[in-house]
């Protein structure tokens, strides 16, 4: 590929932000290019003193229709796309009076911040826009020739190949920015096809499509071996996309899977209502608990399973004191991530160097709807978010045995616990705190006999008598197939049981309840995480 250089002599500007127009206006006439423009962004030229001329008097028709009929013509796209060195395309512009453009500079009618900031259906209709995406997709396609910047983070780019090439701009430069330019016009479209699914309860469309903006290449995926980036999509969904990160190393890809896992179910835990603490390791929590603070909830949650801990991620519900901060400094930790901190705390975590600490402003509604995906060979499945929350789930009370006042409190939290857990899942809870975690088992017996172990060994640690397990209740996130998983449950020494409940053989699994005198509540409401 050579470098195919293209001097600009005459640039289209149209853009919504205008933050930096005016000085890369300038700087663009510094170099002789005609400035054209349209509406609002040729009066603020104008206004600065620059020369300007209205694309109406490049097009012979004036802006019409409120605006929405402003560049849709043949002498703005016969200008973008005709084929400089083609001799019949040649012909047609001085045929038709059409004058080339070199530089297209259009950023888009802010649709995304718009649907954002809770606007109405016919406001977003009015921000969908339809001659900027036009315009960019042909400047884009005749790269040979033309220029094309969607964001203002590009300026400078290109500006600095204007210095250097004596106004002119390289073939490569172009191509990478009509890369841009198709990802920009295919996310806002994305933007757009999704909104309109939701505003029309349509689950499945005949095709969908997500988008979504660089925030950080990683250095590696999962593995040393694969590649990875992370995006934001439209989804303002407090959490790690959207959080400051005060210091710290990079976060790698695991970090940030691993955050999010730890941030959505805090997120379970209303801060007004207790504080709460959530370590995670691996996407899965080790320890989660309620405490009068954020000290105790935290020193409860590690209790769980402190080995676990070891290099994981902590998630609070609440601003980061500086005595929590001291306690989770004491040991390994990746990441922190609460939606705020005290500047004594902000101090403390500063001190140790690789530790990030990230900062969310706010915690994600638990309940608020969304989508989830995840690629397959050949496709992505797409599923609406789990936001069943337990608060919201008649209980169904299936043994002799009603569970007691304080089994009923565990037995929500064990559920709130059990929707963020992979599957097959058993979570063990006493006094509002995990006290033995199973995930991931093939076999749900695997998992309630694991977490059973668990308990056992931090029961060692500890040294205490017994494990926590003995008077516990416990939680599965999906029925019980036959018996035997429950009762190696109240082997562990549990006391009460939530489950779903809806399995061939409820009824043998609430008569092995009843022959031990185990409470037990159906919630009706399955929490698979794969």
């Amino acid at each position: 590929m050579t470098d195919h250089p293209r001097r600009i002599a005459r640039a289209l500007l149209s853009v919504s932000d205008k933050t930096g127009l005016i000085e890369f206006a300038r700087a663009l006439a510094g170099h002789g290019i005609e400035l054209v423009s349209t509406g609002g962004t040729a009066k603020a030229i104008a206004a600065a003193g620059l020369k300007v001329r209205d694309v109406s008097e490049l097009t012979g028709f004036p802006e019409m229709m409120d605006g929405r009929v402003k560049t849709l013509h043949p002498k703005v796209h016969g200008g973008l796309l005709a084929i400089r060195g083609n001799k019949e395309h040649a012909e047609a512009i001085k045929a038709h009076g059409i004058a080339p453009i070199d530089l297209l500079v259009v950023n888009l009618y802010p649709f995304e911040a718009t649907v954002d900031n809770g606007s109405g259906f016919e406001e977003c209709i009015e921000n969908i826009d339809i001659g900027g995406p036009a315009m960019i997709r042909a400047a884009a396609k005749n790269h040979d020739d033309v220029a094309v910047v969607v964001e203002l983070q590009d300026y400078q780019a290109l500006l600095d190949e204007l210095a250097a090439n004596d106004g002119a701009t390289t073939l490569n430069l172009r191509r990478r920015l009509a890369a841009k330019a198709y990802a920009r016009t295919a996310a806002y479209d994305a933007a757009i096809s999704n909104w309109f699914a939701k505003e029309l309860k349509t689950g499945a469309p005949d095709f969908r499509a997500f988008g979504g903006r660089l925030i950080q290449s990683l250095r590696y995926g999962e593995n040393p071996h694969q590649s990875a980036a992370f995006y934001a999509t439209p989804d303002k969904r407090p959490g790690v996309s959207t959080a400051r990160q005060l210091q710290g190393r990079e976060l790698s890809y695991n970090n940030i899977n691993d955050t999010d896992a730890a941030y959505e179910c805090i997120a379970e835990f209303d801060p007004t209502r207790t504080a709460a603490c959530v370590i995670v390791k691996h996407a899965n929590p080790c320890g989660v608990a309620e405490g009068a603070d954020l000290l105790t909830a935290y020193r409860r949650a590690l209790a769980c399973d402190s080995t676990s801990a070891y290099g994981g991620i902590v998630a609070l519900n609440r601003t980061l004191d500086a005595e929590t901060a001291r306690a989770v400094t004491e040991i390994f930790t990746e990441v922190i991530i609460a939606p705020d901190a005290t500047e004594e705390a902000i101090a403390i975590v500063a001190a140790r160097r690789n530790l990030r600490l990230l900062l969310a402003g706010s915690l994600p509604d638990p309940r608020a709807a969304g989508l989830t995906a995840k690629t397959v060979a050949g496709g992505f499945l797409v599923q609406s978010r789990d936001n069943a929350v337990v608060e919201d789930m008649a209980l169904k009370v299936a043994t002799k045995r009603a569970p007691t006042e304080a089994e009923l409190r565990d037995l929500r939290f064990a559920f709130r616990v059990a929707k963020h857990v992979k599957s097959n899942t058993i979570i063990y809870a006493r006094d509002l705190a995990t006290v033995g975690i199973g995930a991931g088992q093939m076999s749900r017996v695997d998992s309630a006999r694991i977490a059973a172990r668990k308990a056992q060994d931090a029961a060692a640690e500890l040294k205490l008598a017994e494990p926590l397990t003995k008077g516990s209740v416990v939680a599965s996130d999906a029925f019980f197939p036959f018996a035997d998983g429950m009762l190696a449950c109240i082997e562990a020494g549990a006391t009460a049981v939530i489950q779903p409940g809806g399995s061939l053989r409820d009824d043998e699994v609430i008569k092995a309840a009843d022959d031990h005198g185990i409470a037990m509540v159906f919630t009706g409401v399955r929490h698979f995480r794969h």
